[in-house]
Order: C-alpha cells, then structure tokens, then sequence
C-alpha cells in the first residue's frame, strides 16, 4: 500500500544530478526512512545521470513510500534504444563504461528493480525494503553506571525556537532567554542569521539558510549571545508544517558540552551475533565500525569524544599537520574552550612554544613538572596527559590527546590503546581532509572569479573599498578595516571599517582611529597585528574601573557595554595584509575574529589572494580618479570663467558633457566683451574627444579673443583660425563654428553679424512665434586652405530669441529617429514669451525626453533674448 509520494522534474542540465540527489535524500529523511537514503541517493544519482547527461533528456522522478520500503522511478524522453538482451551479454554496460552503471548498481543494491517502456518515455525503477526493527525502539544505548553518564550542569536548559519559512524567528521559549540574554520580544520577526555564528568556510558545509530547508538536520555552529560572546552549541533541526500547510523548522539547542542530550545516538547492529561481539570490543572499535559523519568537523569531534570516553578523560584535542608537517593545528576539542583554541597553531618541532610529544607517542603524568609540553592545555587546568600521532604511510598527518584534571591517570597501557584507535582513524581522517581541502579550493576559486568580477565592475574608488570589505566579511572574517595611502610620503588612512554586526562598526571605528596603524610593510603574505586587542583591552579595563568606582553596576553601563562589545568584537586573532599594486604599497587589508578565535591558514591563503585583486582595482580606481580629475580640469579650462552682462541683452548658457567624465569634450562656448558696446559670441564643435580635440578647442578660444580685439571682423577672424589649425599638421582637427558680434541698440533692440562655419544654423524666434535660420551655412574648418567666409547682419527686437546649438542637440537619436532641424524648430516655436533661461532648460528637457538612452554627445545650448520694452 502506497502511503506517502513525492515527484519532480529535472532539466537536462549536469547540476540536474545534483538537485536530484538532494530532493530525494530530503524525501526519505523527512519520511523517515533514514535507513536506505544512502543507498536511494547512489542509485537515483546514476539513473538521473543516464537520463539527463547522456541521454540528454528530463528526468522525472517519483518516490513512492509504503509500510516496509521505498520505491524510487526515474523516466526519461528518450526510449529509441535496443532493449539489452539476455542472450547477448556483451551489450550489457560494464562498470568501467562511461553509462549504463545504473542498472548494474540497481542489481547489486535494490531489493527488486526493473525497467519498463512506453511509446514516449523508458522508466526504471527499484524497490528498497527497510531493515527489520524490534518492535517499540527505533535506537537505544546500553545501560550505563551512574559515573559513565555524559557530565551537565545543574539544570539542563533547552532552547526551543520556531523558524518560519522566510528564515525569521517566530518563537523563542524561556529557556533561550536564559542561554542567549535575548527576550523574546527583541528577536522575534529576526532572521535567525542575525544571531547564528555559522562556520563562512567558502566551499565547505551547509549555510544555515540551506539548513532551515532540510528535513531534519543535526549539528554544532554558534549563537551570538546579549553580551556579545559566541555560545557553542548543539542543534537539532526538524522541519515541519501546519495546518494550512505552511512550513516552518523547529530548532532545539543545548549548550555544545551538552550535545548528549540531543545528539542521536549510533544505532546498535539488529544482528544478535554481532551485538555479542560488539559487548567485548573496544568503545573506539565500537565508533569505528559505525558510518562515519560525512564531513570533516563532525568526524573530528566524534574521535575527540570517543577518545576522551574510551580512557576516561576530562579533556581530548585533535590537530591536524599542515603539508609540510611543521606545524600542527587545533581542529577539534572536548571539555577545552574550543572557540578559544580552535584553528590555532603551534610549532611541532621548533619555534616557541613547540608541541614535542607529536611524532611519537608520549605520556605526562604531571603537566606542572613539564610545563609547555602540550600547549594547548595551557591555562586549562589538566595535569595528566597522553598523546600519539595520526600517521598515514609514515607521514605525520595529526596528533590526538586525551587529558585529565589529576596527576598520574595514564600509563604505556592508554597510550598504546590510544594508538591503536588513532591508527583505525588516521585514514579516514587524512581522507575526509583532503576532500575538505578540494572543496574548499573549489569553493575559494569560485569566490575569487566572483570577486574579480565584482571588482572589475567598477572604477569607483569608495565603491571599490566597500566591496573589498564586503566580500570579506563574514565570509573570510568577522570584521574588517582598510588603510590606505596617497603617496610614499603620507602614512596610512583607515578608509573603510565593517563588522558582521553593524551595531559594532561605530565602536569599531573609534578604536582603530586612536591607535597607529600597521606598518606599511611590502612583504607578502599576512602578519599578526596585536594592537587592536591590547588597545581594546585596556580600554575595557579602564572603563569598568571607572564604573566601579562610581558605583556603577557593568551590566547597567551603556558606555561600559559599548567597550566590552568592542573588545569581544577583537578579542580575537587579527592579521594585516598588504595592497600592493605596481611595485607600491598602497594600503593594507586588516581582517579581525573574535574572542580569542584564529584564522586557518586556507583562508589567510585566500585573503592574500584577494588582497592582490583588491589592490590592483584601488589603484586602477584611484588612476580613474585622477584622470577624471585631470579632464574636468582641462574641460572647465576650455570653457570661460564666467559670463559677461550685456546690456538689454538676456543670455543663458547649458552646457552637458557626454561620457563618464574621463575624456574631454569637443563642444565649447565663448561670450566675451570686444570693445564698449561690442561682445562676441561663439559656439562650436570639434571633431573627436580627447587631448587632440581639447588642443584645438583652447587654440579655437583664445584664438577668437585675440583676433576679435585686434580689431578683426567675422570673416577674418575665422580665416585666420582655419589657418592657425592646418599649421597644426596631423594634430588639426576640423571644427564647426558659430562666431557673431552683437551690439545692442539704444531702442531695445540689437544687431548681430554671425558667420556660420558648418555648424547647426541658428535659429530666430520671433514673437509671433515663427522660427527662422538666422543665418546661411558656409564651409566648416580645418579642412581647406583658401576660404572665402561672409558674414551676415540681422536684427534681434524686443521679444526675438536666437537660439544656437551644438549637433548634440539636433542629431539626438532614438533607434531611426532623430530629432533634426525640424524637431527643434518645433520645440522652439513653444518658447513665445519665455526667458531666455526659460527657452534653454526647455530645449534641454525635450531633447532628453526624446530618447531613453542617455545621451552620446556633447549638448551645448546658448540663448540670447531681446528683453520686450516696458509699456508707458
């Protein structure tokens, strides 16, 4: 009897596989059936593998659950292949073939399996029955004397807190109140993320967002307590759903030394023969013949604890060897403080404070009498120790221990048991590393191209230092700060600060400012930084004495709060990293942890990737800086200072620069005093951007200036710049102009002489509303040697508007369209009776209406108006 199903598709796409792998492991665990999810997982992922890589087809799969099993189908779009035949075994695939392995593993796995075929689709399917349990116990432990029990406090509090489906917390019992200091009125409707202290290793474990979407899920991380402290603890996860079918995940969590009480416990074998045996073998032997955790973290820590209950221990710590097995480094410990130990490192053979007892098996019957011996046991309170190391084909691979709160608890005897266990682990240890170590580069390469794409993707230097710290943390720290440096002459400027916890950045930010910043030194790689923690601690210091001697309680003091917080927030291990870009420091990445944490060396090897990244985009940041810098500089210098008044005369001048702001502009204006009661005007274009067309643009300016207050008329004006332009050579550029004269009249209105050189013609407005050219088009310049130019008079009365314009303005584009001419004709012909200001901002605001792209040419606008006389 079917009583439970679940199906999806997939497309054909290699992560299909994946995905497949995960909805059906999620489907049996949440039905229970943990018991063959391994074996559905293998068999469903190369059935979906067939379907969806080599058949290149979907894949439908549907699970079906019923009292004593699971059937699992998997069908595909392609049924147009031979059926394989009995008779002919040499068309069934091999298991060194590339396909096909999915029916072999059925055969080997399923309990029953087969395949079937329609006219559109092929379906194979298998049958996994569930093993035989006793009725009553899905799992229990032997009875065990009062003194073997696992050790808790007083009160066991466990913290019960409800998940909704968008990840925010809807429930929060008083017993989380207690354990984390938060009421429930201040968490409730937070993400859970706000609080939880999850391992950001790039490319390695399940995100806590991924967590809260499994079935069940069980395991350590961290919770991020009222004052500011990290609390390990121990969580199991159970999703579920109400009534109306909305989803949610209840969490239950204990302290982390408390794990027992939650932590499900190893199924003892059904087979009555076996379980004899097992009453006999050693507890470690017990662990070992046992499924073994998935991942790394969870392996180590269940060898820590069956290594510290097989000899009766108080405390056991396991390390693990770098490459070149000089150095060794806390991965895992029991009844230590682990958040203070962990991914520290210590010397193995010389160096301060070096671990000596690791190549070979050792035993301290007294700490106090060899103090030092064992480093991480400093400060601990352990007296007896014993210690052998993991060794995989004679290659020191780790060191495991095992301690104890009195003097004189071991002898040979543990030692060689010790031995023996670690022996049975070390290659499974050395396995389970080596795949974390391919996981995490595969994940650090994909973080990397994601950072320099992000990276790349700006030029912006204050967006380039908020990514730099963004990407880091949390990912690769709890906090981050950036120095940089102008030049070799100025010393480091602390540019940029984040905290995981924003709260923290303010506090953050003041005590990095009152201390001298890390030297700016150019070798490679990260050093150690230690003032922000010394500063931070005394400053706590201080401020808690101060607050005793006013009699103030440390819990009620908001600034004795603020100062622990800070001090917490870098109580831990903090290293400094340098940017160097072209052979010069240009700052330094500072990367923080808290309360006494380490960084591992895989992620101190990824920053210094990253800071290399990082180093090269500031300074390519800071030369776009420069450069625009340098060009709005030129362009403002290319264009005059300010605008003359002219008498009678209303004039308005707009002017847009195309671009980022990294080039200059082509497009230049001119309105300048000749004589008394004269004023050239001009207004023009050069062909291109940049240093070339800014070159003749300032030749074009002063040029006009010079000539026209040596007395020069129109025409001569601009044949003499036409000539000064071709004596340029390769370096010319031809160039449209509008140059004019003007001198306004005593009875209101003016007289203009403009010569038209290629350049839009302007535009007369009158008050009746008719729009004219004012003027003919003539040859542009820059070009020929002999030009004959003339210029032409008109006269502007009360109310009349001249409009002159760049090409930017009539060549504006939308797909085919372009405004032209004629689309400013008509937009002028609406400007009756409006300020000179007036008829340019309209002009502007319906050329940029006209399209909506930005535009991808310079827009100058000059417009003069005769203002309309008063009526007596």
């Amino acid at each position: 009897m079917i009583t439970a199903r679940a199906a999806a598709s997939f497309e054909p796409v290699g992560r299909s596989v994946a995905t497949a792998r995960a909805f059906v492991r999620d489907t049996l665990q949440g039905w229970g059936y943990a018991d063959v999810v391994d074996d559905a997982v293998v068999l469903t992922s190369e059935l979906v593998t067939n379907a969806v890589v080599h058949a290149g087809t979907a894949a439908d799969v549907l699970c079906l659950r019923s009292e004593d099993g699971v059937r699992v189908e998997v069908a595909d779009h392609y049924p147009e292949r031979e059926v394989p035949l009995h008779a002919s075994p040499a068309e069934v695939a091999g298991p060194d073939r590339e396909n096909g392995r999915g029916l072999l593993l059925c055969a080997a796995i399923a309990s029953r399996w087969g395949v079937e075929y329609t006219p559109t689709r092929k379906h194979v399917w298998f049958q996994l029955d569930l093993p035989a349990r006793r009725v009553g116990t899905r799992s229990a432990g032997p009875a065990l004397p009062v003194e073997l029990l696992p050790v808790t406090d007083g009160r066991v509090r466990v913290a019960v807190i409800q998940i909704d489906r968008t990840g925010a917390v809807r429930a929060w019992n008083e017993d989380a109140e207690e354990l984390f200091g938060y009421p429930a009125e201040k968490v409730t409707g937070k993400p859970l993320t706000d609080f939880a202290a999850w391992p950001h290793t790039p490319g390695t474990s399940t995100g806590i967002v991924e967590a809260l979407q499994l079935s069940r899920w069980e395991g350590s991380y961290g919770i991020r307590g009222a004052d500011g402290r990290v609390l390990p603890v121990y969580a199991s996860h159970l999703r579920v759903r109400d009534t109306n079918g909305e989803p949610s995940t209840v969490c239950l969590l204990v302290r982390d030394d408390e794990r027992a009480v939650l932590q499900t416990p190893v199924r003892a074998p059904a087979d009555p023969a076996v379980m004899g045996e097992s009453r006999s073998a050693d507890p470690f032997e017990v662990f070992i013949g046992t499924p073994a955790p998935d991942d790394l973290d969870g392996l180590l820590q269940r060898t820590v604890e069956r290594a510290r209950d097989m000899l009766d221990g108080d405390a056991a710590f396991l390390l693990l060897a770098t490459d070149d097995e000089t150095e060794l480094e806390v991965r895992a410990t029991t009844g230590l403080p682990s958040a203070r130990q962990r991914f520290a490192r210590v010397p193995v053979e010389a160096g301060t404070g070096r671990y000596g007892s690791a190549r070979m098996p050792a035993v301290h019957e007294d700490l106090e009498a060899v103090p030092g011996a064992v480093p991480i046991l400093g400060g601990s309170g352990m007296r007896s120790v014993v210690t052998v190391p993991l060794k995989v084909e004679g290659r020191l691979t780790g060191s495991l221990g095992v301690a104890a709160e009195s003097a004189g608890r071991y002898s040979n005897e543990e030692a060689l048991r010790l031995q023996f266990a670690a022996d049975r682990i070390a290659l499974a240890v050395e396995s389970a590393r080596l795949g974390e170590l391919e996981r995490l580069r595969r994940g650090s390469l994909s973080f990397l191209v994601e950072a320099s794409d992000l990276l790349a993707g700006t030029l912006d230097r204050d967006q380039t230092l908020a990514l730099m710290a963004q990407m880091t943390v949390p990912t690769l720290a709890t906090w981050c700060a950036v120095y940089t440096i102008a030049d070799q002459a100025s010393d480091p400027y602390l540019s940029y600060v984040l905290h995981e916890d924003e709260e923290r950045i303010d506090g953050l930010k003041a005590l990095l400012s009152k201390i001298d910043p890390p030297e700016p030194v150019p070798t490679p790689g990260a050093r150690v930084w230690t003032a922000p923690g010394e500063a931070a601690h005394q400053a706590a210091l201080r401020t808690s004495m101060r607050d005793i001697g006013r009699g103030t309680s440390p819990h009620l003091g908001g600034g004795l709060g603020t100062t622990l917080s800070t001090a917490a927030a870098v109580g831990g291990e903090t290293v400094v990293l340098p940017l160097v870009a072209r052979n010069r420091v240009i700052g330094m990445l500072t990367l923080g942890k808290p309360s006494d944490d380490h960084f591992r060396q895989e992620i101190l090897e990824l920053a210094e990737d990253l800071s290399r990244r990082a180093a090269l985009a500031l300074d390519n940041a800071r030369l776009y800086s420069e450069r625009m810098a340098i060009s709005r500089s030129l362009q403002r210098s290319l264009l005059p200072p300010g605008l003359p008044q002219i008498p009678g005369v209303e004039v308005e001048v707009i002017y847009r620069a195309a671009g980022e702001g990294n080039e200059v502009g082509g497009d230049f204006y001119d309105l300048f005093p000749i004589r008394d009661g004269a004023y050239g005007f001009a207004i023009g274009d050069v062909c291109g951007t940049g240093p070339e067309a800014a070159a003749v643009t300032g030749l074009a300016r002063h040029a006009l200036r010079l000539l026209a207050r040596e007395g020069f008329g129109g025409p001569a004006v601009l044949e003499r710049l036409n000539a000064a332009i071709l004596d340029e050579g390769a370096r010319s550029r031809f160039l449209t102009l509008l140059y004019g004269e003007l001198w306004p009249q005593e009875d209101g209105s003016a007289v203009l002489k403009v010569v038209c050189a290629g350049h839009p013609l302007p535009l007369r407005l009158r008050q009746d509303g008719t729009v004219e050219p004012a003027a003919e088009p003539q040859p542009l310049l820059g070009v020929m040697e002999d030009l004959e130019l003339y210029e032409q008079t008109i006269t502007l009365d009360p109310g009349d508007v001249l409009l002159c314009v760049t090409d930017g303005i009539t060549e504006r584009r939308e797909g085919t369209r372009m405004l032209g001419d004629d689309g400013l004709t008509d937009v002028l012909a609406t400007c009756t009776g409006l300020t000179a200001g007036a008829v340019a901002a309209r002009v502007l605001r319906a050329v940029e209406r006209f399209a909506a792209e930005p535009a991808s040419d310079d827009m100058a606008i000059l417009s003069m108006r005769i203002p309309e006389q008063p009526r007596r």
